[in-house]
């Protein structure tokens, strides 16, 4: 059963990766995956678990190798003997030293398991809801023209910096998907030519995932590390994970900057489309609405560090004041310009297909930790690179490029436990590594991360042709930076 299950999960991630080819989004696939993953382990438990689910519970637990093979189940059979030894006698729970109630408790532990990761993921896809509908409604309102306005530079090299260091800083204070949404838009009402603008694409590709692999809110697998407890103190990833982040950035901008030197773009003749001009709202109104988003999402680490709850709880909280807010400012409007503004409508616009993608991959990946795949990859990359974490993570930030790295790092996140001290700790430095490995190895291929595959999408950027343009440009800054990392820490 485990061999299917691995089957299930790479046969779901060749459709994912091929989803432009087979015209089948890759939420499909994602959840086809997420969903038979978990229903296979819960039809075969014991097949999954390798473990006879007609021996007496007492039996289970005394299998050789099963506290390193299935910590968590091993402690979970400890936990059902104990219980039973402590009620003896007065029938309240089955009694583990029969056979005849095994099969219950460990289908009640493949129904806990569920509920255990069911909340974790719930956590990180409402905060992604939350962002993504704060980011829309300051869109809805043109807030995003306070910045775009000022660039009123032809240079090409110079419009090249502008954007990627614009573009870095943005994704770290908002996300690297929504930010590389928001940058294509602008490029395509500052550039022209379809190549041009395809180059200045790959590159927010790079810049967008390096911004957001050093912020907690930056990069879905930061968020993810950070949410989990592997990377706790917000304050801890900017500071280690900025230079090294930066570092992938300017790398392969210099070498850009080089390619293109000399060089001068062509606007479009309108700059602005008829949206722009006809929006209901005042510069003003823009500017307000624009810092008070930027309020909200830079409030989410703020919260987090003062309650110790979610972050989808400040998320939550940063979008109710905003959606408060903005109903009251436009309630004096007529009702087609309420309604254009109005947070009910940005709901619509939300990528619901992406949250379904997630929610899919990350189901899968803790379907394969329950039933103990990832603790054997753990091993067999210990073994590989001899409990190296560099090259550990190096891997794994490159296998990103070709997979998502979301799933990735939710493998890493199962397959190495939490410990009291060392480089495995709370805040770490194979947590840190891992954040930036696979927040900025995704660059390499434009498949392998978020942005990449928004921008491919409006851009219809094919796979050939990042490949042959930007993937050297990113690799270059990915090794840049894990440099600058080694050499800081090692």
């Amino acid at each position: 059963m485990e061999f299917i299950m691995a089957i299930v999960f790479l046969l779901g991630y060749l459709a994912i990766t091929l989803e432009h080819n087979i015209h089948i989004d890759k939420a499909a696939p994602a959840l086809l995956v997420g969903m038979l993953s978990w229903g296979l382990y819960a039809i075969f438990p014991g097949d999954a678990l390798h473990v006879d689910v007609s021996a007496p519970l007492t039996e289970i637990a005394q299998e050789e190798g099963l506290k390193e093979r299935l910590p968590k189940f091993h402690q979970y059979v400890q936990t059902e003997i104990v219980k039973h030894e402590n009620e003896i006698g007065n029938h309240q729970s089955p009694n583990p030293t029969t056979n005849e109630d095994t099969k219950s408790i460990i289908q009640h532990y493949v129904s806990h398991g569920l509920e255990h990761h069911l909340f974790d993921i719930a956590a990180i896809l409402f905060f992604l809801m939350g962002a993504m509908t704060i980011v829309e409604l300051i869109d809805a309102h043109e807030g995003f023209a306070v910045i775009t306005d000022k660039i009123t530079t032809t240079n090409t090299v110079k419009l090249l910096w502008v954007v990627c260091i614009l573009t870095f800083f943005m994704s770290a204070a908002l996300d690297n998907l929504t930010t590389s949404i928001v940058m294509i838009s602008v490029l395509r009402k500052l550039i022209k030519d379809q190549g041009t603008r395809w180059f200045f694409a790959g590159m927010v590709v790079i810049a967008a995932n390096s911004g957001g692999a050093w912020s907690p809110i930056g990069d879905v697998t930061t968020t993810m590390l950070w949410n989990n407890g592997q990377l706790p103190t917000s304050s801890k990833i900017v500071v280690d994970l900025i230079l090294p982040s930066l570092v992938a950035m300017l790398v392969p901008l210099i070498i850009a900057s080089y390619l293109m030197r000399g060089g001068t773009v062509e606007r479009p003749i309108r700059v602005h489309d008829a949206d722009h001009y006809l929006n209901p709202t005042t510069e003003g109104e823009r500017l307000f609405v624009f810092i008070l988003g930027l309020v909200g999402l830079l409030f989410v680490p703020v919260f987090k560090t003062l309650t110790h709850l979610p972050p989808f709880t400040g998320m939550m909280l940063s979008l109710g004041v905003i959606w408060a807010v903005t109903e009251l400012m436009h309630k004096g409007k007529s009702t087609a310009d309420r309604a254009s503004l109005s947070p009910l409508t940005v709901l619509k616009k939300i990528d619901s297909a992406s949250v379904l993608f997630f929610l899919g991959i990350l189901m899968a990946v803790a379907a394969l930790q329950e039933v103990g795949i990832l603790i054997k990859t753990a091993d067999f990359l210990d073994g590989a690179f001899a409990g190296n974490i560099y090259s550990i993570n190096m891997v794994i930030g490159i296998l990103s490029a070709i997979v998502d790295n979301v799933p990735l790092v939710a493998a890493a996140q199962g397959m190495y436990a939490v410990e009291a001290s060392g480089s495995f700790a709370k805040d770490g430095q194979f947590w840190q590594f891992l954040a930036y490995c696979a927040g900025t190895g995704g660059s390499a291929l434009i498949i392998g991360s978020a942005a990449g595959v928004a921008v491919m999408g409006l851009e219809k950027i094919s796979f050939g042709w990042y490949a042959k343009k930007i993937t050297l440009l990113a690799l270059s800054g990915y090794f840049a930076g894990a440099a600058v990392y080694y050499f800081m820490f090692s």
